[in-house]
């Protein structure tokens, strides 16, 4: 499999020569066909190393990785949160001609100026400064030249090795391939800057209006439309630099200090805002998507990545974070499996007794201790050691939360995000109990209890009719009743084999016993004969099933 493999092209072999030469043993059983059960991954630092070496494609695989504590430990989330691409910038005359080809009009005719020294260069785009006609300063996100045909190249090679993890148990139970299309649809998502536009203006819309926050204290860039293609996005350009370079970051005085809890309580805000009513939420708000500007406004940057949740999911994850928070494993095993049905059975008490031995360990820590976010990654590895897939947005959702809460204590080392969230949720179930508008939504509840009342002594007259009459039926359906019946039945079966092949055993040693001519002997013999053949059918059907213990 290996030389077929690396056989059908330039980039397989170079895959395969990284892989090995940073010496992945999963990978190269895998690639070999040799016998590969649970992925042992390599250390977190030679897994970045390899995917550093793979290029541009790979690096941005390992960031979508990081964004799912539900599939990888916390320390490979936390390594390969950091990661990026050793790429140079590429030259101002590739991107001066990739500009040439993205608009319609010359570029003097459009730009009074384009700085030629890109402000930041990643795997997939890099970022330059420029200031157009009628003044107004813009940021110009030029994608890579050529980067389509290295994605699509690189995509049918994650799609082979998908389906190559797919013939293992680990990819059957994980569906590793529906893993892969949703990494591949995430990947092509972020090469199409239009639609980071959309998200970009989703998000500045939803912000525009809050009851929690002052939506003036936060900005998000304004698309320009009329400039703006898949391989070029245009933004307006903010004046600032990094939130946590801010000066109030690193004073020490109270009007810092207030400073500083203000926009922690401010992030937390936002986001839950996102989260928990908008269901449109920036999936990766680390220390460099955040922006401090110089009026005082915080800035969220860089929209291409974000998750989505409907209202179902929402309510379930409010009443998670509840119980996560409360510390209480019963609800929280019920809300995982809400949140995650399985195909598989899934025993629900070992589910509770995993989650009690893990908050066990928190029980003695004050909120004021606790690492919400690490608890949280804790409960998805939970649940994915019992082998129930998290809804990927979830894991975006978590990682979010972790990038939210590390930012907020480097910026207040007081910051308690229980503490925090605890009025939001309270506002939340309040409003899920009485809506927006608590008394039309009375008075609908009382006409509901009037037609109720109304139709009640018909459907009871007509029930008792049914009773007396005896023509009612009842239709009753009992889940996983067939699998259980199943079950019984050879319990059964084998249960009467056993007695079958006993009496043939005993019978047979009677008549051997009470006689001595060799006309009978033989049909003793042959019992005997009868018995140990059904005797060892028996026992190789019950090691065969694999339920011998």
């Amino acid at each position: 499999m290996l030389s077929r493999f690396v056989q059908t092209g330039s980039r397989q072999g170079e895959i395969a020569e990284v892989v090995l030469r940073h010496g992945w043993d999963y990978m190269r059983r895998l690639l070999t066909g040799g016998k590969t059960d649970e992925p042992a991954l390599p250390t977190p630092a030679v897994l970045r190393n390899i995917l550093v070496d793979l290029g541009p494609v790979f690096v941005k695989l390992g960031q979508l990785l990081s964004t799912r504590p539900d599939l990888l430990p916390p320390e490979y989330i936390a390594t390969l949160s950091t990661l990026q691409a050793e790429v140079p910038p590429v030259d101002w005359g590739e991107i001066e001609s990739m500009l040439r080809q993205q608009l319609p009009l010359p570029l003097n005719d459009v730009f009074a100026h384009i700085d030629p020294k890109p402000v930041a260069a990643g795997s997939i785009a890099q970022t330059h400064r420029a200031t157009l006609k009628d003044g107004r300063e813009v940021a110009l996100k030029v994608q890579r030249p050529g980067l389509d045909s290295i994605v699509e190249r690189d995509i049918s090679l994650i799609r082979v090795i998908a389906n190559l993890v797919a013939q293992t148990d680990f990819g059957k139970v994980y569906d590793v391939v529906t893993l892969a299309d949703e990494f591949i649809q995430a990947l092509r998502a972020e090469l199409q800057f239009t639609k980071e536009g959309q998200y970009t203006d989703q998000l500045r819309t939803n912000l525009s209006t809050s009851k929690w926050f002052d939506p003036e204290k936060v900005m998000i860039p304004q698309v320009i439309w009329e400039l703006t293609t898949d391989d070029l996005l245009v933004l307006e350009w903010l004046d600032g630099g990094l939130l946590l370079a801010a000066p109030f970051v690193a004073e020490r005085s109270g009007t810092a200090h207030l400073k500083r809890k203000e926009v922690a309580d401010l992030l937390l805000r936002a986001f839950f805002q996102q989260v928990c009513l908008d269901g449109f939420f920036h999936a990766d708000p680390h220390p460099g998507n955040l922006f401090y500007l110089k009026d005082g406004r915080v800035a969220l940057l860089d929209c291409g990545m974000v998750g989505r949740l409907d209202p179902l999911t929402q309510e379930i994850l409010l009443e998670l974070i509840l119980a996560i928070v409360s510390r209480d494993a019963q609800r929280c095993a019920q809300l995982t499996l809400k949140l995650s049905p399985s195909d598989e059975r899934i025993s629900l008490v070992r589910l509770e007794n995993d989650y009690e031995r893990l908050l066990r360990q928190y029980y003695s820590v004050s909120l004021a201790e606790l690492n919400f976010s690490q608890l949280f990654y804790e409960v998805l590895q939970a649940a994915r050691k019992n082998r129930i897939r998290v809804p990927g947005n979830l894991g975006l959702c978590a990682k979010a939360i972790a990038n939210l809460e590390g930012v907020a204590h480097t910026i207040d080392p007081e910051f308690n995000f229980p503490e925090q969230i605890r009025p939001l949720m309270t506002d939340l179930f309040r409003q899920q109990l009485l809506g927006d508008a608590p008394m039309p939504a009375f008075f609908r509840t009382m006409l509901d209890v009037k037609n109720l009342t109304l139709q009640s002594p018909r459907q009871i007259e007509l029930l008792l009719d049914r009773v007396t009459s005896e023509t009612l039926q009842w239709n009753l359906s009992i889940r996983e009743l067939e699998g259980t019946r199943r079950t019984i039945d050879s319990s059964a079966n084998r249960l009467s084999f056993s007695v079958v092949v006993g009496s043939l055993i005993i019978g047979a040693a009677i008549i051997s016993s009470r006689t001595q001519t060799g006309q009978v002997i033989w049909l003793s013999d042959a019992l005997f004969a009868v018995a140990s053949f059904l005797g060892l059918w028996l026992a190789v059907s019950i090691l065969r099933s694999g339920r011998l213990r």
